[in-house]
């Protein structure tokens, strides 16, 4: 039996892949992180089925149950907010994984950031604007940030900021991104994309907190920052009328 890490999406039940959503209901066993994912996920598991919310596990529980599964013969899902490849603590259990000698592979999901995008309608890589997306969070009660990628360097770049994890400190974030990104930029934050309790804020670094603050949002929120989340910008020369499209 193969351990699946399977990316959820952003919550909605009907933003799973289809290969997500058969092998969650095929699954025995099927860990979720709770605080996350919207009850409907968890309509794709097939009755019987074991479900276990990590919010309340640590590591080593999370993947002590994950091996007593796989040794007891049952196929195991292990769902993940948003996309595994970020913020999921892929590699801390799959190291755990490969020393207890359980074998494992991935399913992609759709990536919160991007489910935040689509929920306004913007794009993050606008022509003569921006090209570049950068995914962050803050480092505050959390595991310390490597040198070189702070906030402040990040932005110095002028690239659309994806920011995870930093919900609660998003006046602290605005002051220091304002000297880079000009209090009139826009930012927009959205809380649950996707699911029934989807919240979107649209602001300015100048505002955006204020709003926060008042609509009471803790946890849960991509907060996206930049001038491409705005209507300006170039058009692309891969569609220009202009560009040489004979084979070469």
């Amino acid at each position: 039996m193969t351990v699946h890490f399977v990316g959820a999406g952003p919550g909605a039940a009907d933003l799973l892949t289809l290969r997500a959503a058969r092998l969650v209901s095929e699954a025995d066993v099927v860990l979720f992180p709770g605080t996350y994912l919207e009850d409907g996920v968890l309509e794709h598991c097939r009755d019987g089925a074991v479900l276990v919310d990590t919010q309340d596990l640590d590591l080593d529980g999370i993947v002590a149950t994950i091996v007593e599964a796989h040794a007891e013969g049952q196929g195991v899902v292990r769902l993940t907010s948003g996309d595994p490849s970020v913020y999921s603590a892929l590699t801390e259990q799959t190291r755990r994984l490969d020393d207890a000698g359980v074998p494992w592979d991935v399913v992609p999901g759709v990536a919160a950031y991007a489910a935040a995008a689509a929920v306004v309608g913007r794009e993050l890589t606008v022509p003569l604007v921006a090209q570049s997306v950068v995914i962050t969070r803050p480092q505050a009660r959390s595991t310390e940030m490597p040198a070189g990628e702070s906030l402040e360097a990040f932005a110095r770049t002028g690239a659309t900021l994806a920011l995870h994890l930093g919900i609660t400190r998003t006046r602290e974030l605005m002051t220091d991104l304002a000297p880079h990104y000009g209090d009139g930029c826009p930012v927009v934050v959205v809380h649950r994309a996707s699911q029934p309790g989807e919240q979107v804020l649209v602001g300015t670094v100048n505002d955006i907190a204020d709003q926060v603050e008042e609509a009471g949002l803790r946890q849960a929120a991509v907060i996206l920052v930049g001038p491409a989340l705005g209507r300006g910008g170039g058009d692309s020369w891969l569609y220009s009328a202009t560009r040489d499209r004979q084979p070469r």
